[in-house]
């Protein structure tokens, strides 16, 4: 099984569907009323043993609202993400960390919204609904992983709060035959580590309700 994951496109055929299922926006895109984004990019013990902004290679869901910004500047700007650890006799928080990066790149001016208790996707979406309490007929960015997009879109539905997806980090082409051999045996490896762990997810927010369908669409 090993070879199998490292050798041949088996990630890449786990990760298409789910990196396609919900398209990016057009660049038309109509001013949203704000943008959310979802933990995830913080390499969160490593930045509390340094005291420091640690990214993982989802650095993406974090990079991606500077532009958005730019282009949308009255757009609300939400952070979600309660996992915390303690070094250094303080409790780091992904909410902490991704506020710090925020502020040295300008973008946080005391006008952003951070959500620091969820642990997981739907928890994400039912704190921020009740943070920001959307009102009917807003338009909501949701920025996250396009391979995490379909399960988080589901549970925002299930939590009442209707979104637009913006997938960022993107690890395939989308083309499910533009195959070729991984280059790269370790990146096969996590590839199909990360398209299982969504497949999984996705099954067991539907069995316990966290999600009104198996595999959401937009």
């Amino acid at each position: 099984m090993l070879v199998v994951m490292a050798f041949t496109p088996l990630g890449h055929f786990l990760s298409v569907p789910l990196e396609t299922r919900f398209p990016a926006p057009s660049e038309d895109l109509p001013t949203p009323d704000g943008v959310i984004v979802l933990g995830g990019s913080v390499d969160l013990p490593l930045a509390g043993q340094l005291d420091r902004v640690v990214l993982t290679d989802s650095a993406e869901r974090l990079t991606a609202p500077v532009g958005l910004l730019l282009r949308f500047p009255k757009a609300r700007l939400v952070f979600t993400g309660g996992a915390a650890v303690v070094a250094h006799g303080s409790t780091f928080t992904e909410a902490g960390i991704a506020k710090r990066f925020w502020r040295d790149m300008g973008l946080d001016r005391g006008n952003v919204l951070y959500e620091d208790r969820s642990s997981n996707t739907y928890e994400n979406a039912v704190y921020t609904r009740n943070l920001v309490k959307p009102k009917p007929g807003e338009r909501w960015l949701l920025v996250t992983s396009a391979m995490h997009m379909p399960r988080a879109v589901g549970a925002f539905r299930r939590a009442g709060f209707p979104v637009i997806s913006y997938p960022v980090n993107y690890r395939t082409n989308g083309s499910l035959w533009s195959l070729s051999m991984p280059s790269n045996k370790l990146k096969a490896l996590q590839l199909v580590d990360e398209a299982t762990h969504e497949w999984f997810g996705l099954a067991v927010y539907w069995l316990t309700a966290r999600t009104d369908t198996l595999f959401p669409a937009p």
